[in-house]
């Protein structure tokens, strides 16, 4: 590549680096990355603002327009040979006079990077790089960095980010009828179109439907040099399109056409590998049962299930589940899924302890409350756990819905710290609506079990329940 030209790519990049604006402050610990003297590796998936966090990283260490050295390497017009990254630090020290802190996005893309980078490093440079392939970075990462790097694991917009974003400011703790109304129409905005920062801007739905083209043919079909492509497409949208449900090899081979075993693993490693999908472990105390147990998937982002033919109306509650799972990354918790004779979506483990019990639903009502709390209590019992969450979509308070004998619908708000949904209810008309079949039984009334803790998705996901 001539230098030249190279020159002129770096000078264009950097206009377009320094003219961002209207950004919004990630919620991020970023004090100890911007005092770390070691490489700090931004990660991923496409379009989730590692750019835009490299800008406000620089922004916040107050550099001049000399004092860093900028490329994304995702671009076109760059062609790779062994001296590229040499040739980019030449040219800013020839420009500038003055040594830089290197910015590098997208940095995966250049064969051998980790050793230059690694060279920086022994020389005391401070760098920043992004990236959005796991496989790459960690592989080049444990060969040469080892000891050397934070690595800052970056998701979509987060339900407080999506607040900053629409400048929403609410206080949970002393709601009004209005604000709280319109705090849930915030949340279920959130949940249905998810965090994606330019699919928010644009209100552009299409841009999640771009973005997956992007992953899988640039990501996945290109780089691992694969000409399958309609197999693992179909592979992806079926997964996508059963977010948080278990998955069979059997079922994905059935769906692609696939014959082969080892390819459809690879295939979920591909796309894992791209951080568009994430795959979930039943919490066995044999590793080698849970390395064999079915696994679930959940998205990156609702954006790309949404586009991809989630009806958010009867999807609700997965949807959810997925904003809960993928925020439960963001707070870098290893999690698990129960399943003995009920289901608990999630367990956290801390160690070698399970320490939390996470159950996620849209609602809790009369139809549902023996599953959703059997699912959590079981799992409390099994490990021993004295606390337990169960995370609703609605209001702090539960509404049941029934009909009378005219088939009018009755709906009846109960708080959620007192007994519930009692095994008859009675309308203004004296007459008696009895429970739907399997809720009458021995005990008199239902309540919420021992340890059990409902809390509105809004408290949860805001990091104030």
């Amino acid at each position: 590549m001539d230098k030249k030209y190279l020159r002129e790519v770096l000078i264009d990049q950097k206009e377009v680096f320094e003219n961002q604006s209207g950004l919004i402050e990630r919620n991020l610990p970023l004090d100890s990355y911007l005092k770390t003297r070691q490489v700090v590796v931004i990660s991923g998936v496409r379009r989730c603002g590692k750019s835009s966090l490299l800008f406000l990283i620089k922004e916040a260490l107050n550099l001049s327009e000399s004092g860093y050295c900028f490329c994304n390497f995702d671009d076109e017009r760059i062609t790779y040979y062994p001296t590229l990254l040499n040739d980019i630090y030449a040219i800013h020290v020839e420009t500038y006079r003055e040594e830089p802190i290197f910015f590098f996005d997208e940095i995966q893309e250049v064969p051998g990077w980790e050793k230059f980078v690694s060279r920086m490093y022994e020389q005391g440079k401070k760098l920043f790089v992004t990236g959005s392939n796991a496989t790459l970075l960690s592989s080049e990462i444990s060969s040469s960095l080892t000891g050397r790097n934070m690595v800052l694991k970056l998701f979509p917009f987060s339900f407080a980010e999506y607040l900053l974003l629409k400048k929403r400011v609410y206080d949970t703790r002393k709601l009004s009828v209005k604000q709280r109304a319109l705090l849930l129409n915030d949340l279920n905005t959130y949940v249905e179109t998810g965090g994606f920062p330019l699919v928010l801007k644009e209100n552009d739905p299409e841009i999640a439907h771009s973005l997956f083209q992007d992953i899988l043919y640039r990501d996945i079909v290109a780089r691992y040099n694969l000409s399958n492509v309609e197999a693992i497409k179909r592979i992806g949208i079926y997964l996508l399109s059963n977010i948080g449900k278990i998955f069979s090899y059997a079922t994905l081979q059935s769906v692609s056409g696939v014959k082969s075993l080892s390819s459809v693993k690879n295939y979920l490693h591909y796309y894992e590998s791209s951080y568009l999908l994430y795959f979930l472990r039943k919490f066995d105390y044999s590793v080698k049962k849970q390395v064999m147990n079915s696994r679930k998937a959940y998205v990156v982002d609702n954006a790309i299930a949404r586009r991809l033919g989630f009806r958010f109306s009867e999807n609700k509650g997965r949807l959810l589940e997925n904003a809960v799972f993928v925020e439960l990354q963001r707070r870098g918790k290893e999690v698990y899924y129960f399943s003995g004779i009920h289901e608990c979506d999630f367990l956290v483990k801390e160690n070698l302890d399970i320490t939390e019990a996470i159950q996620v639903t849209a609602e809790l009502n009369v139809h549902n409350f023996d599953r959703e709390m059997g699912g959590l209590t079981e799992a409390m019992k099994k490990f021993n756990i004295p606390k337990g969450t169960l995370i609703v979509l609605q209001e702090s308070f539960l509404v049941m819905k029934q009909t009378d004998d005219r088939g009018k619908t009755v709906r009846n708000p109960v708080g959620l710290q007192e007994s519930i949904l009692p095994v008859q209810q009675q309308t203004n008309r004296g007459k008696i609506i009895h429970p739907p079949a399997g809720l009458q039984g021995s005990t008199p009334r239902m309540q919420l079990p021992k340890g059990v803790t409902v809390i509105p998705a809004y408290e949860w996901l805001l990091g104030e329940a």
